[in-house]
């Protein structure tokens, strides 16, 4: 006879909490976004003892939501914490920075633009903005990601990286590219990371899908740091030579105008922090 198991009030309980307490650790790890936090400052500001701080911050690190520092064992917020936030939210963040650039990319060339960020060894794309030219690719969709080299933005993104990450990226990735993308292997992707660099911008001639082409640019933060990517997208009979050329010219001009944008960002994000700073230091006793 079969029976019916039914999990008990006090086992829901008891997983609820861990999740209510895990995210309260998420929050906490978030509020030292920039410097990272110690285990001791976790344990200190959760009021939770240290074997289930580290027990919890071990499963947000797997998750992706939270990262170590290997040297000074700090804990800061993961990339996966970014990919969500930028996901869920439009309003703020590179996305809401990329909006006006990429309405005007498909305004003025018809075809279609995307913004990418990169996933640990993957780029996901977060946004897809339609042209208008009749005939589309539908290759890359928002959601959709690939290995970091696979595809224009993400190429763009991968040869923005130094050549340790580069080689380190492609060896995490070998697997899958050698399954899935067998016209790509690491040798190649190689080749085409020298050509980025040189060019300026990144191509992919319709490697993934035969008749779709993209071409795609960086986007770093003030620092230098990667930030993400700009790609166009469009069938291959409007991605001839001289056209890369003029597609690749609007797109870096849109990226400097994105990176402005970023640059104001992070200086009135600088200059509010010691205020808010300062009004803090004002309440204490």
């Amino acid at each position: 006879m079969n029976m019916l198991t039914i999990a008990s009030p006090d086992r829901d309980a008891t997983g609820s909490q861990s999740v209510d307490r895990a995210l309260g650790l998420l929050s906490t790890v978030g509020r030292h976004a920039e410097r990272g936090v110690s285990l001791s400052g976790v344990v200190e500001e959760s009021g939770l003892n240290k074997p289930t701080c580290r027990r919890l911050l071990l499963a947000l690190m797997r998750a992706g939501l939270v990262d170590q520092d290997e040297e000074s064992r700090r804990y800061y917020l993961g990339q996966e914490a970014y990919v969500l936030g930028s996901l869920a939210s439009r309003r703020f963040g590179l996305l809401q920075l990329s909006m006006e650039s990429l309405q005007r990319l498909s305004k003025r060339t018809e075809d279609t633009s995307f913004l990418s960020i990169r996933r640990d060894s993957y780029a996901v794309c977060l946004y897809r903005e339609e042209g208008t030219y009749p005939v589309r690719t539908h290759a890359l969709q928002a959601g959709f990601e690939h290995p970091l080299g696979v595809g224009a933005g993400s190429l763009a993104m991968l040869s923005s990286l130094p050549d340790d990450e580069v080689a380190a990226v492609l060896q995490t990735n070998a697997q899958v590219l050698a399954q899935r993308y067998p016209m790509l292997p690491p040798e190649r992707i190689l080749d085409d990371v020298a050509t980025t660099r040189r060019k300026g911008y990144a191509l992919n001639p319709g490697l993934i899908f035969a008749n779709s082409w993209g071409i795609g640019v960086v986007l770093r933060t003030p620092e230098g740091r990667l930030a993400g990517a700009l790609s166009m997208a469009a069938i291959d009979s409007r991605m001839h030579e001289s056209r890369q050329d003029e597609l690749a010219g609007y797109l870096l001009e849109e990226a400097r105008i994105v990176e402005a944008k970023l640059a104001q960002m992070f200086a009135s994000r600088r200059t509010a922090r010691p205020a808010a700073n300062a009004r803090t230091s004002d309440r204490r006793p």
